[in-house]
């Protein structure tokens, strides 16, 4: 059975989607140049034109869009990955060292992923409301990580409910901003915490802003799951090539991820192991004036300087007005059996 790594690991997902342009070659480099970033997924959308949508129903006005003009099924065509191509790119991604798994967009897609074994499954934002492809993919009893863009929190909770109740006992939600490309003024992680409370799994970010601080910025606020679209360069184009992952950059989110991760630690409010030969560079009381037996000790005999080798800056107005118990020179470090 598949888990998800150790709480100091983020678990970060390439997504190819239909960055391979419809070449079986350049799929397979992806998922090389994808394992030479260090993430610990490979992930692909397994549906077809006629298994997501019908030809003629829209096409696609939005001026925002990347897709604007056009038609639903003919993007569809051109973003699919063959299905005879999915067994050669899982066995290649696990070669290397990655898990393989996929998005199913129906239900004959899951039979077809169970057909290769798939250790978890993903639902995507768009799909997160298709209750009964939620049963097929949770009858699996296979961990599942469901995107939640473009849902209301009553959707959301109902199908993690349908999830549950299906099969599913290992559910990851991820926030996620379904717009291409995101910004990070509306990707609204503060979400994540919320999430987490509220429903009691694992929390994650399914993101599609430009470049790692967004995604560094959710391991912050407690996810513990990357999504990021992955290619081989944006230059080459592709449907979703404009918001991908170069190898570099995804190499950079990796380990910055990381760091975030380990940088969360825990509550720590004393002084630790490591900072203790570093307490030597506090402050401290030091004699600055020759200071006669039975002197006043003032401001002007007396300073707060770095090292910490005397009495503590605490001390201050405790020391001054008393008188010193003995001549003390320059530069020694005040102690209390310095001052009567």
């Amino acid at each position: 059975m598949f888990q998800f790594p150790s709480d100091q690991e983020p678990f970060i997902i390439a997504e190819m989607s239909g960055n391979h342009n419809q070449s079986l070659e350049r799929a397979l480099d992806i998922v090389r140049a994808a394992a030479s970033t260090g993430v610990h997924a490979l992930k692909l959308q397994t549906y077809t034109a006629d298994t997501i949508t019908m030809k003629g129903v829209m096409t696609i006005e939005d001026d925002q869009s990347l897709w604007k003009g056009k038609e639903l099924y003919q993007l569809y065509q051109e973003a699919y990955t063959p299905w005879e191509w999915h067994k050669p790119i899982f066995d290649l991604a696990k070669e290397l060292g990655m898990v393989a798994f996929s998005s199913p967009f129906d239900e004959s897609a899951v039979d077809f992923l169970e057909s290769l074994d798939v250790p978890l499954y993903k639902i995507a934002s768009f799909e997160n409301t298709h209750h009964p492809l939620l049963r097929k993919v949770a009858s699996t009893g296979k961990p599942v990580i469901m995107s939640t863009g473009v849902a209301s929190l009553e959707e959301i909770e109902e199908s993690a409910e349908v999830l549950r109740n299906a099969g599913c006992t290992d559910l990851t939600l991820l926030k996620c901003t379904s717009t291409y490309p995101a910004t990070a003024d509306n990707t609204n992680l503060i979400t994540i915490p919320f999430l987490k409370n509220r429903f009691g799994c694992r929390i994650g970010l399914s993101d599609h802003t430009m470049g790692i601080g967004v995604s560094v910025a959710a391991i912050a606020l407690g996810a513990s799951v990357i999504e990021k679209h992955f290619t081989l360069n944006r230059a080459d184009g592709g449907v979703d090539s404009a918001f991908s992952m170069e190898p570099q950059e995804m190499k950079q989110l990796v380990h910055e991820c990381r760091q975030a991760q380990l940088a969360l630690g825990h509550v720590q409010l004393e002084v630790q192991t490591n900072e203790e030969k570093n307490r030597l560079f506090k402050r401290s009381i030091y004699v600055a004036q020759p200071i006669s037996k039975g002197a006043e000790l003032t401001e002007d005999n007396l300073k707060i300087i770095r090292p910490a080798l005397g009495l503590p800056p605490r001390a201050w107005t405790e020391v001054l007005g008393k008188t010193a118990a003995h001549d003390l020179a320059p530069g020694k470090p005040l102690q209390a059996e310095d001052v009567q």
